[in-house]
């Protein structure tokens, strides 16, 4: 009852913070929108799509996927600046949960990635794109625990660093190859044979691939049951990691 009441304070807290400044979630989204207006109109020709909307069911879940590991991976730079201004500094003295400390501001960074998956579904229904509401409820879950794992990682990651300099190389040397390896712009089942091979050590891999069955509306797909299997594990080894980063940092 602790941690919820004092993880619900941080959370309150910090989308207060987010809500002074919305700028910042349509910041985040602008370039996923300019994807989804610029480059997926190419897609239907590139795919040999029948329809421009099934061009659109390919591109937009891995579009959201992108969205939701690279807004939680750069999560740490607000952290950093809280270290600065002494906040984390002032959290010692508090009774708050340390626990509470990560998950109010992961929570939050969910909540944005949410507000910004939402913009984006809605304009690709503009554009024929049709999903059914359960498994798109089912696909913002995977989402949702996509950016609690990489924002806590981010966070875990910048109390360790304590610098930006360090940490601006280091995220972008994790995202690059997460990326090239998840199969989120184009299907991997175009690659060759070895770098299929390599994709499947990529967890994101399986949550592409799940998130994309269920805008298919192939809610059975092993895919769906094995992403989300993965990403809850590893989502929860984040947290307990960052947790512990968290604790260290403030007692």
């Amino acid at each position: 009852m602790k941690l919820a009441r004092d993880t619900w304070l941080i959370f309150q807290r910090q989308l207060r913070l987010l809500l002074r400044n919305p700028v910042w979630v349509f910041v985040g989204v602008f370039q996923p929108v300019m994807y989804l207006l610029l480059f997926a109109p190419l897609l239907k020709p590139a795919l040999n799509a029948p329809t421009q909307a099934a061009a659109y069911k390919i591109f937009v879940p891995g579009l959201l996927v992108l969205l939701a590991i690279f807004g939680g991976l750069f999560q740490g730079f607000g952290l950093l600046a809280e270290l600065r201004a002494g906040v984390i500094e002032r959290s010692r003295v508090t009774p708050v949960s340390r626990l509470a400390l990560l998950l109010g501001r992961s929570l939050r960074d969910v909540v944005s990635l949410l507000v910004q998956a939402v913009i984006i579904t809605l304009l690709a229904l503009a554009f024929g794109l049709r999903v059914i509401l359960g498994d798109l409820l089912l696909a913002y879950l995977m989402l949702a625990l996509i950016a609690l794992m990489t924002s806590a990682v981010s966070y875990g990651v910048a109390l360790k660093v304590r610098s930006e300099e360090a940490l601006a190389p280091l995220m972008n040397t994790v995202a690059q190859p997460v990326l090239l390896l998840s199969g989120i712009l184009l299907p991997l089942t175009f690659a060759p044979g070895w770098l299929q091979g390599l994709a499947r050590w990529n967890p994101f891999a399986w949550a592409v691939d799940g998130t994309r069955a269920l805008f298919a509306g192939d809610l059975g797909n092993d895919r769906v049951w094995q992403g989300l299997g993965i990403i809850t594990v590893l989502t929860l080894l984040a947290v307990t990691w960052a947790a512990r980063a968290f604790a260290r940092s403030v007692r």
